[in-house]
């Protein structure tokens, strides 16, 4: 599992007009090839009147699975500089499809490049990118006694506390990145001085909005 990595936030679209034909971007997070595809059929359906739904997206930890498609459009103008704005931006697990209804005006193969990058990129930023970072729970369990300066301790330290399980004694879930765990852990020891038990729970990503 990577440490952290890039999405698009949501699923979602963005409408521009270049030069009278008119670009609908659409952007779905896609964990496998499988959703991709599913989801390039389905905008394909809902926009069967179109003149293009070109596609691209980039499925993977390590990018492995990559595809371009460029439905009708000049060969190499459409598909591939959507997936290269997919690149750039290093988005994993995402897939776009934009959509063209021909306005009349033939914009050239430098046109059609830019215009199909213009309304990848500007559907992303509409829609929002996040950060996904890997990290692992750690539970800490005290006696009461040390509840109300551990608490203060944790959250003054801007420490993420999933839960807090109030039964014999008090337990504290906290999500620690997983490269911190060890030094984490470490600090909890000098502080309560080793008067506290710690057990590793489960690892999980959680997401922040970032600007791009």
């Amino acid at each position: 599992m990577l440490e952290y990595y890039l999405t698009v936030k949501n699923e979602g679209k963005h409408e521009i007009n270049i030069q009278k034909s008119h670009f609908i971007g659409h952007i779905k997070r896609t964990e496998t090839e499988e959703e991709a595809q599913a989801f390039i059929q389905k905008i394909k359906k809902e926009h069967a009147s179109a003149t293009h739904n070109c596609s691209a997206y980039m499925i993977g930890e390590q990018n492995l699975i990559q595809k371009a498609q460029d439905d009708g459009e000049p060969s190499g103008t459409a598909g591939v500089p959507m997936l290269e704005v997919l690149k750039q931006m290093d988005l994993k697990d995402t897939a776009i499809v934009v959509t063209r209804y021909f306005g009349g005006v033939k914009l050239g193969a430098g046109g059609l490049i830019r215009a199909y990058s213009n309304s990848t990129s500007e559907a992303i930023r509409q829609i929002g990118v996040v950060k996904r970072s890997l990290m692992r729970e750690v539970i800490i369990t005290a006696d009461y006694g040390m509840l109300g300066k551990l608490e203060n301790e944790l959250r003054n330290h801007e420490q993420l506390i999933e839960n807090i399980d109030y039964a014999e004694q008090v337990s504290f879930h906290v999500l620690v990145p997983v490269s911190e765990v060890d030094s984490f852990k470490g600090w909890i020891i000098d502080f309560t001085s080793d008067q506290v038990e710690m057990r590793d729970g489960e690892k999980k990503y959680i997401e922040r909005d970032i600007q791009i």
